[in-house]
């Protein structure tokens, strides 16, 4: 299957440079050329592979989310695994944070989400984003013990999110994460031990 796998490879090397390129100098500067030229692809290449331009920032932004996705697994499957604690998890969810290095790559997400809330065809790709970050977040926080854990997924998301994008502005150190971290493990934990007294 020689064609299938060049093929795939082909079309790899596009997203790949659709996210270098977005991340570079935004959505706006995604032009079929641009995209042909920092892939080394023909200019026919990229419209034999993707229709339209967004056909191409869909697919980019699920294929970093499932790449994404993937790694959090594994991580999320150490934790089950290896039974570390609240304090040891958050400090770890740090470390990944000052590991990640926000280039590029890392950028385009930012960008392409922006871009959601202006092009409607592409919300749906990123609600799907938004509900793998979800069932990650759900799954690490359960096998953590934190009480509540699906209720409280799309809050972590969003902390982790908005303190790595202000990580990106500003430059914060990743402890910052870490202690928001706690304090929404810590705060979830004491309302379920309030819940659970005698009354």
């Amino acid at each position: 299957m020689p064609n299938a796998a060049s093929s795939a490879s082909t079309r790899q090397r596009i997203i790949t440079a659709v996210l270098q390129i977005i991340g570079e100098d935004g959505v706006a500067a995604v032009t079929n050329r641009r995209i042909a030229r920092q892939a080394g692809v023909s200019l026919g290449s990229v419209t034999y592979h993707f229709e339209t331009q967004h056909d191409l920032l869909r697919e980019s932004l699920l294929h970093f989310v499932r790449e994404e996705a993937r790694h959090f697994t594994e991580l999320a499957d150490q934790c089950r695994t290896d039974g570390i604690g609240m304090e040891e998890a958050a400090s770890l969810a740090g470390q990944v944070a000052c590991g990640t290095a926000l280039d590029s790559a890392h950028l385009a997400p930012f960008e392409l989400y922006i871009h959601a809330g202006r092009d409607e065809r592409l919300r749906e790709a990123a609600a799907e984003a938004f509900r793998a970050y979800d069932r990650l977040a759900a799954r690490i926080l359960t096998a953590l013990g934190v009480p509540g854990a699906e209720h409280l997924a799309a809050t972590t998301v969003a902390v982790v999110m908005g303190l790595q994008l202000r990580r990106l502005a500003t430059g914060s150190p990743a402890e910052d994460l870490v202690d928001a971290l706690l304090l929404l493990a810590r705060g979830a934990a004491a309302q379920q031990a309030e819940q659970d007294q005698p009354a």
